[in-house]
């Protein structure tokens, strides 16, 4: 019996580590996954690391456990794709330095050296802050003198990953779009990013394109594996993007991922900005499209530990039926989600209900609260984008474990007015991204998707009344914690 062919695709977010085993056909047949490890770095304010060696002992025993659950399988590749603005800084030698997540800041100190701000977001798409990778190493620059000294060059995450497992050193464009260092409509590095930011162009990966084949695995980390030796590494790319591959939008569709953040973005063919400098413009994975993007911020990740602390030991599927049963909303809430058209986030939030406590609050009313708040920041970066770019679809395609709630997806078609569709691979939209970029590189048969459902828009009065009400409360601890 022959084994059935299969890919390995290694996902690191923003607050998990997964390794997937899919066969060719997009057929998930295990996944393996813990949470990543994150540590404060008290030299700054505001900033975190993570231990590269044990990111890497990670990634081999969830890979090792993954294989285990099915040992007839051969895997023909491996890809990698992970959170967009982390990175790891790589030593003279080859080695791994340090890694810096997503939600690291440690830069923030040295916002002020951006002399002109605007020019930067007509070269990047985004307005610069200490999100982006460039500030990050400015920081270790600028205050870890001994690292520094032994720093060569940086990779994304994703990128690390595979050259940990080809020795290739390289930069795939959709993630080389959010170091600020990389001039995304001209598809390139720029020396002029480089000029503002005091880094040494000579410090830049060579830039490859996603599916590329970088070569075998190497033998070393095959055995690591327990896999054979033959398997290619393929260049993969940034979490959301292959996610929204996943759905197989069409050019000018817009797409909600709802992962630890929510992205909110269309497909366009043309370098767009905006001239309030609210959206972000990011390279998709091929080679000549853009993703302009409005960015809710931390949403799907307030979920989960609201279902933590709430619904410990029970399924979603518990929470959705209390959801259903709920007719008095006892609850707002606004927990620190992201507006295009708000220049300071909000870092401190909370919920808001009568007092005294009323009987009808539940623990389901401080879900539906969170949910609510989810679908309102959606709407409120939808209506942004909209105003820099047409969305004429009737339709919206979503997908990530967020949208695992019918009720969140019934909120958004609500609010929006648009129909909402979900691929039957919407749970785990970035792996079967994966599977996209493998199939191409390897020239295997194209997946064809397959919807499960779409949700109609409702006329609910109700809703567009507490819709009103959320943005009071919003505003309400805007203003108490501004």
């Amino acid at each position: 019996m022959t084994n059935q062919e299969a890919y390995i695709v290694i996902d690191i977010g923003t607050g998990n580590v997964r390794v997937a085993v899919a066969t060719t056909s997009g057929e998930i047949l295990s996944i393996a996954r813990e949470n990543l490890q994150n540590q404060k770095d008290y030299n700054y304010p505001e900033a975190l690391f993570f231990s590269t060696d044990d990111l890497w002992e990670q990634i081999v025993r969830l890979t090792r456990k993954a294989l285990a659950e099915i040992p007839k399988i051969r895997i023909l590749a491996l890809t990698a794709t992970s959170q967009r603005e982390g990175i790891v800084l790589i030593g003279k030698n080859g080695e791994s330095l340090i890694g810096l997540p997503n939600i690291d800041h440690r830069g923030r100190e040295w916002e002020d050296m951006i002399m002109d701000k605007s020019e930067v977001y007509q070269l990047t798409g985004r307005y610069p802050t200490s999100l982006f990778s460039a500030l990050k190493i400015v920081g270790v620059k600028n205050r870890l003198p001994d690292l520094w000294g032994e720093f060569a060059t940086f990779l994304s995450i994703s990128d690390w990953v595979e050259y940990k497992l080809s020795g290739v050193l390289h930069y795939e464009h959709s993630q080389a779009s959010e170091t600020m260092l990389y001039d995304v409509e001209k598809h390139d590095w720029s020396d002029r990013l480089c000029e503002i930011f005091e880094i040494d162009p000579a410090v830049l990966p060579k830039l490859t394109l996603s599916g590329t084949v970088l070569g075998p695995i190497i033998p070393i980390e095959a055995a690591a594996f327990n896999i054979d030796s033959d398997a290619w590494i393929i260049v993969g790319g940034a979490d959301t993007q292959l996610a929204i591959i996943s759905t197989q939008p069409l050019e000018n569709d817009v797409v909600i991922v709802s992962g630890t953040t929510t992205p909110i973005i269309k497909i366009t063919s043309e370098y767009i900005t905006d001239d309030q400098e609210r959206t972000w413009t990011n390279r998709h994975i091929d080679e000549h499209s853009f993703i302009l993007e409005a960015n809710a911020g931390v949403t799907g990740l307030n979920y989960q530990r609201l279902k933590e602390i709430f619904y410990p030991k029970e399924g979603y599927d518990v929470i959705e039926n209390e959801l259903q049963e709920i007719t008095h909303f006892q609850c707002l809430a606004s927990l620190g989600s992201l507006l295009a058209d708000e220049k300071t986030p909000l870092t401190r939030g909370g919920f808001i209900f009568d007092a005294p406590v009323s009987h009808l609050l539940t623990r389901g009313s401080f879900v539906w609260a969170t949910l609510w708040d989810i679908a309102c920041s959606i709407r409120e970066n939808y209506k942004s984008l909209c105003e820099v770019t047409n969305h004429d679809q009737d339709y919206i395609w979503v997908c990530g474990g967020g949208v695992q709630s019918r009720t969140l997806r019934q909120f958004i078609a609500n609010l929006i007015q648009k129909r909402v569709i979900i691929r039957k691979s919407y749970r785990q939209s970035s792996v079967i991204g994966g599977v996209y970029i493998c199939n191409k590189a390897l020239g295997k048969p194209f997946i064809e998707p397959f919807v499960q459902e779409e949700v109609l828009p409702q006329g609910n009065e109700e809703h567009q009344r507490l819709y009103k009400e959320w943005k009071k409360t919003r505003a309400s601890f805007t203003e108490i914690f501004s």
